[in-house]
């Protein structure tokens, strides 16, 4: 394996009831709790009730900071971090899912920090030299696996650039995670988060080194519980088994574990990301628009790579097959496992207009990690036969 430095500052309770029997101990230093959501869903499904009922039950402020969109604008940071300072805030507690919890990361260093978080840590990598506000989140979505990393992804509409970047400075101090929190997530909602998950692995798998390690072995055995999971999710979405099995998947997709020692190839984000920038469209759903067609661009260059995956993941038997031909074979069954699961299949679909594809494609940041360095130019054909 390749070296490598680890580190995970996020302190995990996982299970059900864990928010009941935790979040008031967690919370005991803050006076002043910037309690940050989405739509209102959380109102809905009674995780709003409960969690402000245990904060002001232990005496806390709450200060509300709700519509965090799917695909948080940078303009919506701002408005949190004005809130927090201009209520003095103690802590943010973010209650969802990725989106949630990447504005609130963002939100948590610009609450202390007087310049343009966009320019200095987003437009490029930044030294974090002072400490962020205090951040813990209550999960709600399993998918993006935010819950255990530094990471945000950011839309600077203005700009129409969407980016992440990863900081473990802004690793929230705890995560609560009650599987049961996801019940009332809708099944399309799941499905996208799941393959979300599921990209997280892929794209860490199909990079180098291909020798044998130990990284690689973990990622199969995640890969073929997601797929299992989500099977038995889309079954029946209150599987407790299955719901919590996807949750913890989420979560060790993105903890940094498995990247130890792996280049990582995250060129479907990027391209992902600016899809998304210019059409909002879903994240898990542009994602599974992308990967068959993007690893048929690059499977010659990681052969052998395909073929573990096309045997130990999906497990087909090579039956004669060339080391192409079951290569091949892996990448239909995503394609098939993918129309199974109903996401979309084009880029139609998600509202992406053919006349914008050369631009959309030209924003595209290029990974360093991909078995196949891509261009501008192949990154459009890529989308051009994604498209219907």
């Amino acid at each position: 394996m390749n070296n490598f430095i680890f580190q995970n500052a996020t302190k995990v309770y996982f299970g059900k009831g864990c928010v009941k029997e935790y979040l008031s101990c967690l919370t005991k230093n803050a006076h002043t709790v910037l309690l940050a959501y989405g739509g209102g869903s959380i109102k809905r499904n009674g995780v709003y009730d409960e969690v402000t009922g245990i904060l002001k039950a232990a005496g806390k402020t709450i200060v509300e900071f709700s519509g965090i969109m799917p695909n948080p604008t940078y303009a919506k940071v701002q408005e949190g971090a004005k809130l927090a300072q201009d209520k003095q805030v103690d802590m943010i507690l973010a209650v969802g899912g990725g989106s949630a919890m990447d504005c609130c990361k963002a939100v948590s260093l610009a609450a202390r920090y007087d310049g343009d978080i966009w320019n200095d840590y987003w437009a490029r990598p930044g030294v974090i030299d002072f400490e962020p506000l205090p951040l813990g989140v209550i999960v709600t979505v399993a998918g993006t696996g935010s819950e255990c990393n530094g990471g945000a992804v950011i839309t600077n509409e203005e700009k129409k650039i969407k980016t992440g970047r990863d900081y473990p400075q802004l690793n929230p101090h705890f995560a609560l995670m009650d599987p049961t929190y996801t019940y009332s997530v809708p099944v399309k909602q799941m499905v996208s988060g799941g393959f979300d998950i599921l990209s997280h692995i892929m794209e860490t798998y199909f990079s180098e080194p291909n020798e044998d390690n130990v990284s690689d072995d973990i990622m199969e055995a995640l890969m073929k519980s997601v797929i299992r999971n989500l099977r038995a999710a889309i079954k029946n979405p209150e599987d407790y088994t299955a719901r919590s099995n996807l949750m913890w998947n989420s979560t060790m997709a993105e903890n940094r574990i498995i990247k130890m020692g792996k280049r990582c190839d995250f060129e479907c984000h990027n391209m992902e990301h600016q899809l998304g920038a210019y059409t909002n469209c879903n994240h898990g759903c542009g994602l599974g628009v992308l990967h068959p067609v993007y690893y048929r661009h690059i499977y010659k260059s990681g052969l052998s790579k395909f073929v573990k995956f096309a045997e130990n993941v999906w497990g087909i038997v090579r039956d004669g097959k060339t080391d192409e031909e079951l290569a091949m074979a892996g990448i239909d069954a995503l394609a098939a496992f993918i129309k199974e699961a109903g996401l979309p299949t084009t880029l139609k679909e998600l509202g992406a207009k053919r006349e914008e594809l050369k631009e959309i494609a030209d924003s595209c940041g290029i990974s360093q990690g991909s078995y196949k360095p891509m261009t501008h130019e192949e990154i459009l054909e890529i989308f051009q036969e994604c498209y219907e």
